[in-house]
């Protein structure tokens, strides 16, 4: 994919042009869709063509909303690479440790990442766009997102499907522990573009 635009960072916007200016390397645009949730809950994050996908992963976690904790997986290009664990071993899974995207892609626009194999979080994240820099990518950054990420550990997409059903009724006789499980209060359409990049702002890159 052949860069299409410059890439200015002013504050968590992104504004684009196509005024040639001075090149500090390129940048990807990705799309990151929780597959079956409904409505679609995404993110659109702007990374380092370069970044590892150890750092993506961190990436990842901090721009839904995951606490952290689980496994972990990327399927690209047919190939599995994750976390060495020495409880799981998984001669087909590489170190993701020092693979970078720009080289796994390969030239393909589309991957997947699971998390957390227990609720199966599967991620359909797309490459949207490959810009120009004009000046350092400090950190990823976030262009824009919808709805709130899931609670950890409630039972993946149907588990999601069953614990809003049981917030939104207060008669439902689970109701009240599962509002106590959950913290108190859950807004679904919750999303604070301010506060991902605050979380993400945390990750040098």
């Amino acid at each position: 994919m052949e860069p299409k635009a410059t890439l200015h960072r002013t504050g968590s916007r992104r504004l684009s042009s196509n005024k040639v200016t001075p090149l500090h390397g390129y940048a990807m645009v990705l799309r990151i869709e929780l597959c079956d949730s409904k409505p679609q809950i995404y993110r659109i994050i702007v990374v380092p063509a370069n970044i590892t996908l150890r750092k993506l992963h961190v990436t990842l976690l901090r721009a839904m909303g995951w606490e952290g904790g689980h496994l972990h997986e990327f399927i690209i290009n047919h190939t599995h690479y994750g976390e060495p664990h020495p409880d799981f071993f998984e001669p087909d899974v590489k170190n993701e440790q020092r693979v970078r995207l720009d080289k796994a892609l390969g030239g393909i626009a589309t991957f997947d990442y699971v998390y957390d194999f227990g609720d199966a979080w599967w991620h359909k994240i797309k490459l949207l766009e490959l810009a120009e820099l004009d000046g350092p990518l400090k950190s990823p950054w976030c262009l824009d997102g919808a709805y709130a990420c899931p609670p950890e550990d409630v039972g993946g997409i149907p588990g999601y499907e069953e614990f809003l059903e049981v917030m939104a009724d207060a008669s439902h006789p689970e109701h009240a522990d599962m509002k106590q499980w959950c913290g108190g209060t859950f807004d679904p359409a919750h999303f604070d573009l301010d506060e991902v990049n605050e979380r993400l702002s945390e990750i040098q890159l």
